[in-house]
């Protein structure tokens, strides 16, 4: 089914019955909700609504001004190129009411999962570890921390001990291995509790990966 919170369409699955926990996740850079709602029933996540917002279409400067679905606006692929701060703070709200709207629905922030791949991944860490009640956890797939110089000062300690899964291809072109541990090392030096993979594959997702992230999601659920 679809459903339109603040203008972001979804892609709602429900395992089974009752609805226990939530999990919303966030495609990467050009991609739509359909993107990762395929690899659900591979999860084994029963009792669980996974939610896959559709990002609104915008123009990319990185692209030429090319309209595609976004979650900010990008300059360029590098820590060093100027960052969407506006967009992000803008789209952070919108996030935000998708969380309001499960816990609208009888699911406590402390049964919701932020997730997200590349973009999605940066949206998802920018919101989680800003948000004011404490969640499941947060899965990290091949991205970055956006905006690392203000996560110090702007984070909430609601989320300090939030369990983190960051996951990221050795041969990744786009989001470079290097780039990803500046962050990973960045969440480390704040004292996150990070759980760290490492995949021989470029910018996706592998079996061994969502095997991982099936067994990360039953123990932070299993332990709320």
């Amino acid at each position: 089914m679809s459903a339109a919170i603040q203008n972001l369409e979804t892609i709602v699955i429900e395992t089974s019955q009752p609805i226990k926990q939530s999990v919303i996740w966030l495609h990467g850079l050009g991609a739509d909700g359909h993107d990762f709602a395929p690899i659900v029933p591979e999860l084994n996540m029963n009792n669980t609504r996974f939610i896959f917002p559709h990002a609104p279409l915008k123009p990319i400067t990185m692209n030429n001004g090319y309209e595609m679905r976004a979650w900010y606006d990008l300059f360029g692929l590098s820590m060093q190129h100027k960052q969407d701060e506006a967009g992000m703070r803008e789209m952070q709200k919108n996030i935000e009411a998708l969380i309001a709207n499960e816990v609208a629905q009888g699911i406590s922030e402390s049964k919701i999962v932020l997730a997200g791949f590349s973009q999605g991944g940066a949206m998802a860490l920018f919101t989680a570890l800003r948000h004011p009640k404490r969640l499941a956890a947060v899965l990290a797939l091949s991205t970055y921390v956006s905006l690392k110089e203000k996560l110090g000062e702007e984070a909430n300690p609601a989320n300090k001990d939030v369990p983190i899964l960051m996951a990221h291809g050795s041969f990744d072109s786009v989001i470079t291995l290097d780039t990803c541990l500046v962050s990973r090392n960045l969440l480390e030096s704040l004292n996150y509790k990070l759980e760290w993979h490492e995949y021989p594959m470029a910018h996706s997702v592998c079996a061994e990966e969502i095997d991982d992230i099936s067994r990360f999601l039953s123990k932070v659920f299993k332990a709320e």
